[in-house]
């Protein structure tokens, strides 16, 4: 694996480095990418909720800056984190900004604790926030979901969300409960969004999806039995699709089309696919 970016705990007292902004799921760049002098950003009057140190990018220093609200500022421009998966060739920069979202995230909700509502502050040894009034501390969040490719010998289960792009199906999807393994979920999952029962779903890997915090657990599962009935208000289309005529699949770089893929692959005769960093 690739060691131009790693993540470290930083501390942000500290001079100089490189930062990249964020806001609401979006990252400032410009002609240059996304890291910007720090020292210089830190002369403009940005909406400052947090600032964090990240990890190295190359070797470098990076620091996070999470703002309040999109600002403009000159020669730069807001750009979403789904847009740079789906654009970026660079998977290094792209890893970077997902921990960025999530810690920006995470660090944006837990300003104040929730238990006694004072203001928390940040941990000076840990990835953390602390309130030092009732001794609480909270570590960024990650919330497991499983996705599961369902399929009938040369077809596949695909589904389409509301939210997704126009003519885009999908793997189905969902966040594992309180109490339920994630192999319980997916049978759930499965059985609520579409009505179909599977046979025992089998693991094949996992991806940190910062959107904005979920680690997305793989499955394949073979169908077993039941008529399509879609999830009011959760799946707008669903549908098998024969191997050989597939519709709009999701973006490259994710996990979905990776067990898509995969199968194809192995059904087609095909190299396999490289599993997303």
């Amino acid at each position: 694996m690739s060691l131009r970016w790693q993540p470290a705990l930083l501390d942000p007292a500290g001079e100089g480095g490189w930062a990249v902004v964020h806001c609401q799921q979006g990252f400032l760049f410009d002609a240059n990418g996304v890291l910007f002098p720090r020292a210089w950003l830190k002369r403009l009057e940005l909406p400052l909720l947090s600032e964090q140190g990240l990890g190295y990018f190359d070797g470098d220093e990076v620091f996070l800056l999470e703002l309040a609200h999109p600002v403009e500022v000159p020669g730069a421009a807001w750009q979403g984190l789904r847009q740079f998966m789906m654009q970026d060739e660079d998977s290094d920069r792209f890893r970077m900004l997902g921990f960025a979202a999530q810690i920006g995230t995470w660090a944006s909700h837990h300003r104040f604790c929730g238990s006694c509502g004072h203001r928390m502050r940040q941990h000076p040894t840990e990835r953390a926030m602390q309130c030092e009034s009732c001794g609480i501390h909270h570590y960024p969040r990650i919330s497991p979901s499983m996705i599961v490719l369902v399929t009938r010998g040369d077809e596949l289960l695909l589904a389409r969300s509301p939210r997704f792009a126009p003519g885009v199906y999908s793997t189905l999807a969902g966040f594992v409960e309180p109490g339920e393994s994630v192999e319980q979920c997916v049978r759930r999952e499965v059985s609520e969004e579409v009505g179909v029962s599977i046979r025992e779903p089998r693991y094949i890997c996992s991806q940190g999806w910062p959107f904005p915090h979920s680690l997305m657990l793989g499955f394949h599962a073979e169908y077993a039995s039941g008529e399509i009935v879609m999830q009011p208000e959760e799946i707008e289309d669903a549908g098998w699709f024969s191997i050989h005529d597939l519709p709009g699949l999701p973006a490259p770089k994710s996990i979905a089309r990776y067990l898509i893929e995969l199968y194809l692959a192995k059904r087609l005769g095909r190299a396999e696919p490289v599993l997303p960093g």
